[in-house]
């Protein structure tokens, strides 16, 4: 749920800027007040397949959400959320293009395995975007979503790939491993990569109960991690235990299953830093309010106090209004920055596609030439669908972090120096679209060489050689038929069979290879699109919120402007009622300031006493 003192500031402050006639002012609350509405705090529960995760979620709600089994594997992302009542709803989306809403479908809760499992719907055939289960749990009741993702099967898999999009939107992720082994190298390079996008990562080690040597486990973890200067919680569980002590109402068993520390890190360290930036940040939005409403009203005091100055302090206002002015034009040094960044972003972009992909058909090509496709087509071609999918997941990485570096230069030049708000980058507008329009790698067509064929072809050689040889011996007074002509034949249609098979061969590869090109053209052409327009998005959104804050800085000086010479008209007797009112006014301002500091207050108390 919402944090209730946020939502009432936002409210008082709504209040003030209708009072005080600001409706530019109104829009920036609306706005937080619509985000502080949706107090969702997603977390993904990643790792590879049977590894535990759909019997995390389970334990954590104590109930049989997720499906699970020794030959089930999860196909389609599960959202668990806070309902009143138990529900079920499967949700296709229409595609990025596609303004209409998702579509939802209600369906009983015994039956989502038969849409989120590899046994009931096998590569997500079905087409789903996620399913989503409504629990009455306590747990969740605080606006946590637990999401239980496919396994990744390594950061150059397709779900790897698909999960590596969806972490800029999440703000914890869960590692999930069991106790059976140490970090593989896919997992490491996974967390890697999780840890630029989402640096809130705990790792998750499952099925303590059914292997002894756990805790020998956990230790090669921790070394695992420090070596790759990875800080990350490691949280040793046992689901199974957890039902069980659930059920049983085990204090000692539900001690020993570890859920207490899982439970503590996601309300003290997930749910509470979200509740603590929902605290600054809306008290950030407010105190830049009522300092520009305050703006007006101590300009006119001023003038209104001393009309001597009134004429000084207009100049003085006309001049910050000015500054304010050429914020706003695409000349500005903010502005050049975005829009040179951009360009250049999306040049250095591309040329990483291009050459990561390069690479690929290089060593793919190489591959091809130094077998026959025929016989390692299916190896090879899974092969090249990983390490298409490693290279985009490492584009997109890559992308994320210099558009969050561009965005921390833009808001220098635009506040010279002082701190500014930044907008939420919407990465999660690329879910399910980096790449995802493009086809698997398409095997040639291969020309058969049967057992007809090779007979039919020798047969051919066979001729040609025979009758050659047959002709200069029967210069010799042989007849055409005889062993040395028989045996030039058999030696001819042999050979000719082989030079087939070696054509046949070639071919195979020629044309393999052409496909190859054709896939790595599909997707550098299809993935740098979603890139360029993640880009342009991400651009609009930085020159949508500075300009917003250039217009609201130069409304309030042209208003103060405006009463400060107004002040200079008024009579004595007016001027003094006017002061008082505007101490008054003033007054009610920074009361409404003071509880927007008392709010961020908060949230460094709240985010201190939980470290401690």
């Amino acid at each position: 749920m919402a944090v209730p003192a946020a939502v009432d500031l936002v409210d008082l402050a709504l209040k003030a800027t209708t009072a005080y006639q600001r409706p530019d002012l109104g829009l920036r609350l609306q706005h937080t007040r619509k985000r502080l509405a949706d107090p969702a705090v997603r977390v993904l529960i990643v790792g590879e397949f049977k590894q535990g995760k759909s019997q995390l979620v389970n334990a954590l709600v104590n109930a049989p959400v997720c499906p699970v089994d020794d030959d089930i594997s999860t196909s389609v992302p599960t959202v668990v959320k806070h309902g009143e009542t138990p529900a079920v709803s499967i949700v296709r989306d229409h595609g990025p293009d596609d303004e209409r809403p998702p579509e939802r479908t209600e369906v009983p809760i015994g039956r989502l395995a038969e849409f989120v499992s590899e046994a009931g719907n096998p590569d997500n055939r079905a087409k789903l975007s996620y399913a989503e289960v409504s629990l009455p749990r306590k747990l969740l009741a605080g606006g946590l979503v637990l999401v239980d993702t496919p396994g990744v099967g390594g950061l150059g898999s397709a779900h790897g790939a698909a999960t590596m999009s969806v972490l800029p939107s999440a703000d914890a992720v869960l590692l999930v491993s069991d106790a059976a082994q140490e970090y593989t190298a896919p997992e490491m390079e996974f967390l890697g990569a999780a840890m630029k996008l989402c640096p809130n990562v705990a790792c998750v080690v499952t099925k303590t109960d059914l292997y002894p040597h756990w805790r020998r486990i956990v230790e090669l973890d921790a070394g695992h991690l420090e070596r790759a200067g990875v800080k990350a919680d490691i949280l040793p569980i046992s689901s199974t235990l957890r039902l069980h002590a659930a059920q049983t109402q085990d204090a000692a068993l539900m001690e020993e299953s570890g859920f207490k520390e899982l439970i503590a890190f996601l309300l003290n360290r997930v749910v509470a830093r979200a509740d603590d930036l929902d605290r600054r940040s809306t008290a950030q939005d407010v105190l830049d309010v009522c300092e520009q409403l305050a703006t007006t009203m101590k300009s006119e005091l001023t003038a209104q106090e001393d009309p001597e100055r009134a004429e000084a302090l207009v100049a003085d206002l006309t001049s910050a209004k000015t500054r304010a002015d050429a914020l706003r034009q695409r000349s500005a040094r903010w502005q050049t920055t975005l829009n040179d960044g951009v360009a250049d972003l999306i040049a250095d972009i591309d040329y990483d596609l291009r050459d990561r992909l390069r690479a690929i058909a290089r060593d793919a090509e190489q591959l091809l030439e130094d077998a026959d496709p025929a016989d390692i087509w299916d190896q090879f071609a899974e092969w090249m669908h990983q390490q298409v999918s490693t290279a985009a997941s490492a584009n997109f990485v890559w992308t994320a972090e210099r558009a969050r570096y561009l965005a921390g230069q833009v808001a220098e030049h635009f506040a010279e120096g002082a701190e500014i708000a930044l907008p939420t980058l919407r990465f999660e507008d690329t879910v399910g679209t980096m790449g995802g329009r493009v086809g698997a790698l398409e095997q040639p067509v291969d020309e058969k060489f049967g057992i007809g064929q090779k007979l039919f072809t020798g047969m051919r050689g066979g001729y040609g050689g025979l009758l050659m040889i047959g002709l200069a011996t029967s210069i010799a007074g042989l007849t055409l038929l005889n062993p040395i002509s028989i045996g030039a034949g058999l030696l001819f249609g042999g050979k000719t069979v082989r030079d087939e098979r070696k054509r046949l061969k070639q071919r195979r590869q020629a044309e393999s290879k052409n496909a190859v090109r054709r896939h790595i053209d599909e997707v550098t052409f299809q993935v740098s699109k979603d890139s360029r327009d993640m880009l342009r998005r991400i651009q609009r959104d930085l020159r949508d919120h500075f300009t917003v804050l250039a217009e609201e800085v130069s409304t309030s000086l042209a208003t103060s402007v405006a009463a400060a010479q107004s002040a200079v008209k008024t009579d004595t007797n007016e001027r003094e009622s006017r002061i008082r009112d505007l101490r008054a006014e003033l007054t009610r301002i920074e009361a409404l300031g003071e509880r927007a500091k008392q709010l961020a207050a908060q949230a460094g108390q709240v985010t201190t006493g939980k470290q401690a």
